[in-house]
């Protein structure tokens, strides 16, 4: 049994990232690029009006001659005389020798000319060439996040393709002789199944949205032979329970037998000890926890920053922030405790129901509060580390 940095730092070591891909920039969203980009043009690629209004060479003079217009799209060549003006639209070209553009509102506007009734500084609402970026320049980094925002910047450049680090494809093989699928009449002896549709909600959270999931009986030959199909086919696999030490726990024997390589099994921590951490080739096996709690406690910690290792996060682990614990806690195990929490800007609440196997207090918490496993106490007041988790 190792302890939980240990662990961190073998899933570390051992979750290479995905190769590369170029896709369509339009399919790019929550992908990180493997490449740095640059600007292929200027961005504005000319002079742009910022208002609705008129464009003129700046002067002591009110009263200017309106001579054309500028529509966005055109490229009208207006040259101007410093008491003449254009009418212009926002996003339209300036005219080579005008320099300032009055908004709408701050003219009196007649068929063939305007009154400035408040005169704006030189150079007011023109937006530079190249304002935003310049050719050439860094557009994105490499390791960046494509967000919405990045995707409508790199098609205002032009840019239809990106290279990105390939998505992980996760399998989900959830195990145990008493589960039933939900919205099924539920027999005496079953419970409904969840560890599956809840692994798979915590993974859209980072992105991974395509996922599959199999059911496998309690049986080693059942097991082995899922394992056998799956393992070939996916960059990672998260296996729910029989991990365990019970007489009907086969997937530890299923997975080495599969000649998958084990870097570790369990954890001292609480909840989530049972864990085992393997590979084979470029495939990740996490077999977590058939307890509710413990499997989303384990998916956190360790199968979180493995997959966004994979996808080329630089930062892959949970944020960590501080508070003030409102209550003592004694710590008895020796083993570091994940606590499901509550916090706000000052102060953290450790939640009552802290059973593996109870999903309705993490479903209200919002952090976990680590305990180290050589802390044996804390006081009240005393500054405490948690991982948000919503």
């Amino acid at each position: 049994m190792i302890q939980v940095e240990q662990a961190l730092s073998i899933i570390a070591e051992n979750s290479s990232t995905m190769p590369v891909q170029k896709i369509s920039v339009q399919k790019a969203l929550g992908y990180i690029l493997a490449e740095t980009i640059y600007s292929p043009i200027n961005m504005p690629p000319f002079r742009q009006s910022a208002m609705d209004g008129y464009a003129f060479i700046h002067s002591e003079k009110h009263q200017y001659d309106v001579i054309g217009i500028s529509q966005a799209g055109d490229h009208a060549d207006i040259k101007l005389k410093e008491n003449e003006a254009v009418r212009i639209f926002t996003g339209a070209f300036v005219p080579k020798d005008a320099d300032t553009v009055v908004m709408q509102e701050h003219v009196l506007a007649n068929e063939n000319s305007i009154l400035i009734t408040n005169m704006p500084k030189q150079f007011t609402n023109v937006r530079a060439k190249g304002e935003q970026i310049v050719k050439e320049d860094i557009v994105f980094e490499a390791n960046t996040l494509i967000t919405p925002a990045a995707i409508g910047f790199l098609a205002c450049l032009g840019i239809t393709e990106v290279e990105v680090y390939k998505k992980p494809k996760v399998a989900i093989l959830v195990t145990g002789n008493e589960l039933v699928k939900a919205g099924k009449e539920l027999p005496k002896g079953k419970i409904y199944e969840s560890n599956s549709i809840m692994l798979q909600a915590a993974l859209q959270t980072i992105g991974i949205k395509k996922v599959k999931s199999f059911k496998v009986k309690d049986n080693l030959k059942a097991t082995k032979k899922a394992l056998k199909n799956i393992l070939p086919k996916f960059d990672i696999v998260l296996i729910s329970g029989g991990i365990s030490v019970g007489d009907y726990d086969f997937v530890k024997e299923a997975l080495l037998e599969n000649g998958v390589q084990e870097l570790f099994y369990k954890i001292n921590q609480k909840p989530g000890k049972p864990m085992f951490f393997g590979s084979k080739n470029e495939t990740l096996v996490f077999a977590l926890p058939g307890n509710p709690a413990s499997s989303l406690t384990n998916f956190y910690i360790y199968v979180y920053p493995a997959i966004k290792n994979r996808m080329g996060f630089s930062e892959i682990h949970l944020p960590k922030l501080v508070r003030k614990l409102n209550t003592d806690f004694i710590n008895t195990t020796g083993k570091t405790l994940f606590l499901k929490a509550l916090y706000d800007e000052t102060n953290v609440t450790i939640l009552e129901g802290q059973s593996s196997a109870m999903l309705n207090t993490f479903a209200i918490a919002n952090s976990l509060l680590i305990v180290p496993h050589d802390k044996e106490s804390l006081k009240k007041g005393e500054q405490v580390t948690l991982l948000p988790i919503n």
